[in-house]
């Protein structure tokens, strides 16, 4: 059993907001429940359209890190790798939801449907205008043709940026979900992993792998993806993952393109920025601009030694929505960066 800093299994997801809120106190507080992390500063009951997201925990930043002027008004938080309850986004969506109403993100795995879903309906029997946005990216749980069965992973974070910047700027519900549909219709995403991470759960490893393989496609719990390859240069990995990236949803040449290169805890920066390089060689043998990319480890999977490239191509409209500014305690500062 690999060592873990925690007082309980009980309490872990307590402490842990108990020190996020402690430590970002003019930007965040607890809601009235107090597994809801929300803005201190609201304004969607003054006609802003609230964007939250229920998720289970273990994942941190994502997404309680997110909360903030320019993202999301509240994140309802579960227990680890355990989607909240329908009746606790309830909670989440009735203490941020004004007159302009909301959208409640979803990231497409089965208890946070079901949850979400249920929690909106009930939100809409309320009388609150609530938009439920189912949000999927990862090629490697469903194939092309199938992609509203696909799970959601780190490219969801476009969506969360985007939208976020959108709702502040005063879009309405309806543009704000039909802007959602277009920015996830834009996104793949597939990972790589190569060492699994321990479950505070457990205290097991996630997945077994030999020594000398890579694991492709793994899931945000370490579900499987579409298989194993042998480790090797890591030129050779990327250039495998591209090909797949590319032939699922073709980029044209001169198309911008953002790059997301998302760690999933155990993986060193030195790796991720590598990654990123091995990626824009390739974009730029095709001719494919890149800009203002976001590398780092914002979705975690505790210490899984893994990452994932996500490839999306904007609109002017969305690339400065991404471009925006922010003020959330995690989620990064996105520069210009200069076409490839």
């Amino acid at each position: 059993m690999m060592k873990k800093l925690f007082n309980s299994q009980e309490t872990m997801a307590d402490d842990m907001i108990d020190g996020f809120v402690a430590a970002f106190p003019d930007i965040v507080m607890r809601g009235k429940h107090p597994r809801v992390v929300r803005r201190r500063t609201l304004r969607t009951k003054g006609g802003k359209v609230a964007l939250l997201i229920g998720n289970g925990c273990g994942h941190e930043p994502i997404a309680m890190g997110f909360v903030g002027e320019g993202l999301l008004d509240a994140n309802v938080v579960g227990d680890v790798f355990a989607a909240p309850s329908q009746d606790l986004i309830l909670e989440g969506i009735e203490e941020v939801t004004g007159d302009a109403g909301a959208v409640l993100l979803i990231s497409r795995h089965e208890g946070d449907v079901i949850n979400g879903n249920a929690a909106a309906l009930m939100a809409q029997d309320e009388g609150l205008n609530v938009r439920p946005l189912l949000m999927y990216d990862d090629i490697s749980s469903a194939p092309k043709g199938q992609e509203d069965e696909r799970r959601g992973a780190a490219g969801t974070m476009f969506i969360y940026k985007i939208l976020g910047a959108a709702a502040e700027a005063g879009m309405g519900l309806d543009a704000l979900y039909a802007l959602g549909e277009d920015v996830r219709a834009r996104t793949r995403t597939l990972g790589a992993a190569v060492l699994p991470g321990i479950s505070p759960l457990t205290g097991e490893p996630m997945f077994k792998l030999p020594d000398d393989e890579v694991f492709i496609g793994m899931g945000v719990h370490g579900e499987p993806g579409v298989g194993r390859r042998k480790l090797g240069p890591v030129h050779e990995l990327v250039s495998f993952m591209m090909d797949e990236l590319l032939g699922d949803r073709h980029i044209p040449s001169g198309t911008t393109t953002l790059v997301l290169i998302n760690g999933a805890g155990g993986t060193t920066h030195m790796e991720l920025l590598t990654i990123y390089r091995e990626v824009v060689q390739i974009l730029e043998a095709r001719d494919i601009p890149h800009v203002s990319p976001m590398i780092g480890s914002f979705s975690t999977t505790q210490e899984t030694g893994a990452f994932s490239i996500s490839l999306f191509t904007p609109n002017e409209e969305m690339l400065t929505f991404w471009r925006a500014d922010q003020t959330t305690p995690n989620f990064p500062k996105i520069h210009g960066g200069n076409a490839g």
